[in-house]
């Protein structure tokens, strides 16, 4: 009788530091992980939310690059991380575009994190040199069927979300057209400047002001509806391919089992931090919607992408490895 008095003392015990635990939280420094070089976009995305949340927090929060494998690196990290809420990760949607064609990713796309909020979405647009002879997406692909493997677009390399967009494209229509990749975005928006390249599906941050300013022409966007600044440009959908949709977002996750009050509380703070008219406006600088979602919208968006990468995959044969 004594030993079990003693077993449910030391349960009760262990509960109540855990509960403590969530109800302290945060009593320390947070590290934010993020998987790419600093002074990129996912890198200044963590630091604008990071800098904002800390003030409802009343907790530095602390952001560390850790570059390598389209974000790979940085996400097995924080996976393998307590999940006590002080090791955080803001990822791109790379996460579930790598994972889909990489045969050596050590953790579960989904299931081994924690989902706390997507912060900003945004599509690609899919563009040509402003004097090419296609005006329309619909031509292109009409010439991508008549001359398969001639046409040629750039990415920011292979298994980047550039890429796998355009083989989306690709497969939807039954058009190949030959993938030249390069290193980064900007390179391949350059090659398409010099006419190395017949067309790009590039991210609406580097290319709408260069499409604003002539340099370009944006036939089509890919998200579900019209892109603010471009209203007259069609979505993919409008342009023959019923149901297609590539948007790109980054959010915030932690290792998987993260307390649902540390969860709940942390994605309060950073819709907090969307609402505010400065950090709202760096986003959509940057090309980007600012737009929050529950933990449940972001798992099942995170499930959703992985599963179309994985399609993709297979029924183009794509791997990066």
């Amino acid at each position: 009788m004594m030993k079990r008095l003693v077993a449910a003392v030391v349960v009760l015990a262990g509960l109540s530091t855990a509960a403590l635990a969530q109800q302290d939280y945060p009593n320390r420094v947070i590290k934010i992980t993020q998987g790419f070089p600093p002074g990129g976009n996912v890198d200044i995305i963590a630091r604008i939310l990071g800098h904002e949340m800390e003030k409802g927090l009343g907790q530095s929060m602390i952001v560390e690059a850790k570059p390598g494998l389209a974000g790979a690196l940085a996400a097995e990290t924080v996976a393998r991380s307590d999940p006590d809420g002080y090791s955080l990760l803001v990822l791109p949607s790379a996460h579930p575009a790598y994972a889909a064609l990489s045969k050596y990713v050590k953790f579960k796309v989904v299931d081994d994190f924690s989902w706390i909020s997507v912060a900003s979405f945004y599509p690609f647009m899919i563009a040509v040199k402003a004097d090419s002879r296609f005006k329309t997406l619909k031509q292109l692909i009409e010439e991508g069927r008549s001359k398969p493997g001639e046409l040629k677009y750039g990415s920011a390399g292979i298994g980047s979300i550039l890429h796998t967009t355009v083989e989306l494209l690709g497969v939807e229509t039954k058009t190949k057209y030959l993938h030249i990749p390069y290193r980064g975005e900007a390179p391949a928006i350059t090659a398409l400047l010099q006419g190395e390249i017949d067309f790009i599906a590039a991210t609406t941050g580097p290319i709408s002001a260069r499409i604003k300013g002539g340099e370009f022409r944006a036939l089509a966007v890919t998200g579900k509806t019209r892109w603010r600044d471009f209203p007259e440009v069609p979505t993919v959908d409008e342009s023959g391919i019923p149901g297609f949709e590539v948007i790109s977002w980054t959010g915030m996750a932690g290792p998987a089992n993260m307390p649902k009050p540390i969860v709940d509380r942390l994605n309060a703070e950073l819709r907090k931090a969307l609402a505010v008219p400065d950090v709202k406006s760096k986003l959509e600088a940057m090309g980007g919607d600012a737009r929050a979602t529950t933990p449940e919208e972001m798992k099942a968006l995170v499930q959703r992408q992985y599963d179309l990468w994985k399609r993709l995959a297979v029924e183009a044969n794509l791997s990066i490895n």
